[in-house]
């Protein structure tokens, strides 16, 4: 009798530990995208298991976005490294360590994500701000006159959020790099052709409005950045001329796998 009571409350014990010890922030908004107060855990305050951070893979990283449940985001990056709760909460709490290019020091930073009532992602922060800019592939160098490209594909997941047509901060910039590129050819440029495209989830009508939307605002951005628009042509495609076919399974993977479906190309007649 003694060794079951003790099974059991080992079992209470544990599944208090993942239903919540309570949120870190305060007055975490009911959808999610605002806290009244941000408060992050102390590094050291990580469960043992976690102890010093861990090393994130980058690709998942850079697909967190509004939308995914709790299982979609353990999928990708694990489960919190604090031991505030999984389940019952709405705030999940990570250390991750990056490593800098050609050199052995690391960056650590600490990632927080806020869930709304439903328990679905809708917001992200860093501590430091900064961090944020580790997740940005690095852009190659603005081509000479001589070797300037006539196709670029851009990635839907690096320019917008899921699902949406509104330009990221990171999209902005990956735009900029890409203007100035074009600016530095301008009197060899005769047309530029921007074509959006979706992957296959939800309606074909809805996808194509999205392509459409999408390849509106990168020629706006491009003339924004000093592009005329006269020289600009904008089309959607919808879900049509998919790069890559993928099997039906879970949905984040399905996501993942139709990543490079989600593009924007852009053409350069001479």
């Amino acid at each position: 009798m003694h060794k079951s009571w003790k099974q059991i409350s080992v079992a209470i014990a544990a599944t208090l530990a993942l239903a919540a010890c309570g949120n870190v922030s305060h007055d975490v908004a009911k959808d999610g995208h605002s806290a009244g107060e941000l408060v992050w855990p102390t590094p050291d305050q990580v469960t043992p298991m976690h102890k010093g951070g861990t090393f994130p893979n980058l690709a998942n990283l850079r697909q967190m976005r509004a939308g995914l449940n709790k299982q979609q985001v353990s999928d990708l990056i694990g489960y919190p490294h604090f031991s505030e709760g999984v389940w019952g909460v709405r705030e999940w709490n990570y250390v991750f360590n990056f490593r800098k290019p050609d050199s052995d020091d690391v960056t650590v930073c600490q990632y927080k994500v806020l869930f709304d009532d439903g328990k679905v992602a809708r917001s992200f922060y860093w501590k430091p701000e900064s961090c944020a800019a580790l997740l940005v592939e690095q852009k190659p160098a603005a081509p000479s006159r001589e070797e300037m490209p006539q196709h670029f594909t851009l990635s839907a997941d690096a320019l917008f959020a899921f699902g949406k047509a509104d330009i990221t901060p990171e999209g902005r910039n990956a735009l900029a790099n890409l203007a100035t590129a074009l600016r530095a050819h301008g009197d060899q440029v005769r047309s530029i052709h921007v074509t959006g495209y979706t992957d296959r989830l939800g309606s074909a009508a809805s996808n194509q409005r999205l392509s459409e939307r999408r390849a509106q605002a990168v020629m706006d951005v491009l003339v924004q950045d000093g592009l005329p628009s006269s020289k600009i042509q904008v089309e959607g495609r919808g879900e049509s001329d998919p790069v890559k076919d993928c099997p039906d399974g879970p949905h984040a993977q399905l996501v993942a796998c139709l990543a490079p479906n989600r593009r924007v190309e852009v053409r350069i007649d001479q």
